[in-house]
């Protein structure tokens, strides 16, 4: 193998292949880059075992070949070079990869051939379009909700079905905490399976890292999901969760009827909170909140730290007169929202609270409020 590429042309690339591998635990195999050279192209190729990353880029090919490289150092290597040209060459015995710029040379080991396992073509046929952007804002306000614990089966996974007339939802859930967002893609939702498409947490952000500003093309298959750039220069395919996914609805429909209704300035709100929250310990992080038709009364009390106490202004309707929220989680889910102002609708001093903002159509997250204890101490109740 023999061939010459840009720098400039193929470090993005390279990047986003060393962030899928494995740093340091994981057979040799898994830890590598694979280098192919053909048809003027070189590909780009790695894997942890269940993602699979495959990046193509032009390059002046001398030499048609495929090698594996100790992925993490041949990167490193790369990154640190200067801009310009780089070339790529096979020692006669096979052993080392020869990699030279001008008077720079260096030798890398490479892996045995055999090594190598084909990646998993992208079934073109079936593929839409889809927006990059869209779906890096959608896990941006679903990926926060989703279980850290993959031991949690279907709440560790992101979740994706159809809903009819072309509509799609996306939700994801921990226990205490559920997002959803609505949204419109006439031939995305007719791909999609009927019982939807789960996605492990722990893929997203690689997900997020691969999606730029080109858009996508994305396709299923019964055991896997595949995008592409619509240059077809990348692509990446994620193993799908075998899962099924709780119905959410049991506690979306507590937010309809005669419920209490807050409505609160959302940038005020946040930044009382994040005063409040120097004020929360481990065994006591909410917020009270005091509710009348026209202010909220928020407090806190550290044993140690002092108490805190703030006033804001609202509009509210509703016969709950105190409740309580974890007082960082109600932060997170108001930075998720655009909208100048949120209503929380509130179904009970234990049940699901539910926020939405004007601006952020189609988009709703549910939080739990904290069971206030006569000892003045509180626990978390699930959704």
């Amino acid at each position: 193998m023999k061939l010459t590429i840009i720098k400039e042309q193929i470090i993005e690339g390279l990047q986003k292949a060393a962030g899928i591998i494995p740093a340091k635990t994981g057979a040799a195999y898994l830890r590598s880059i694979w280098i192919k050279a053909e048809n003027g192209m070189v590909s780009i190729m790695a894997t942890d075992a269940n993602i699979e990353f495959t990046g193509t880029y032009p390059a002046t090919v001398q030499e048609e070949g495929l090698v594996g490289v100790q992925g993490r150092a041949f990167v490193d290597l790369v990154r640190q070079l200067p801009a310009g040209e780089i070339t790529l060459t096979m020692d006669e015995q096979g052993s080392s990869l020869l990699l030279s710029q001008g008077r720079r040379k260096y030798k890398l080991p490479v892996n045995d051939q055999s090594w190598f396992m084909p990646f998993a073509a992208f079934p073109a046929e079936n593929a839409v379009p889809w927006s990059a952007d869209f779906l890096q804002d959608v896990l941006d306000k679903v990926t926060f909700c989703i279980s850290d614990d993959d031991a949690m089966d279907a709440i560790a996974c992101f979740y994706m079905k159809p809903c009819g007339n072309g509509r799609i939802e996306a939700c994801g859930l921990n226990g205490h905490q559920f997002a959803l967002v609505g949204f419109t893609h006439d031939d995305l939702a007719a791909m999609l399976p009927e019982e939807g498409v789960l996605i492990q947490k722990k893929y997203l952000a690689d997900l997020k890292k691969w999606l730029g500003v080109e858009d996508i093309e994305l396709t299923i298959t019964d055991k896997r999901l595949h995008l592409r750039t619509v240059s077809g220069s990348e692509m990446l395919s994620l193993p799908r969760a075998g899962h099924q996914y709780p119905d959410y609805n049991a506690f979306l429909s507590k937010l309809e009827g005669d419920i209490a209704s807050l409505t609160i300035h959302r940038k005020d709100t946040i930044e009382a909170l994040g005063r409040i929250s120097i004020f929360n310990t481990e065994s006591d992080r909410c917020t009270y909140m005091e509710l009348s038709s026209t202010e909220a009364m928020l407090s806190a009390q550290g044993q140690d730290v002092g108490s805190a106490n703030e006033s804001l202004e609202v509009r509210y309707t509703g016969e709950i007169q105190r409740i309580a929220f974890p007082t960082r989680n109600l932060m997170d889910i108001m930075g998720h929202f655009a909208s100048e102002s949120l209503t929380m609708l509130l179904s009970g001093t234990e049940g699901p609270a539910g926020i939405r903002g004007a601006a952020d159509p189609d988009y709703t997250v549910i939080i739990m409020p904290m069971k206030i204890a006569e000892n003045m101490y509180y626990s978390e109740e699930d959704v």
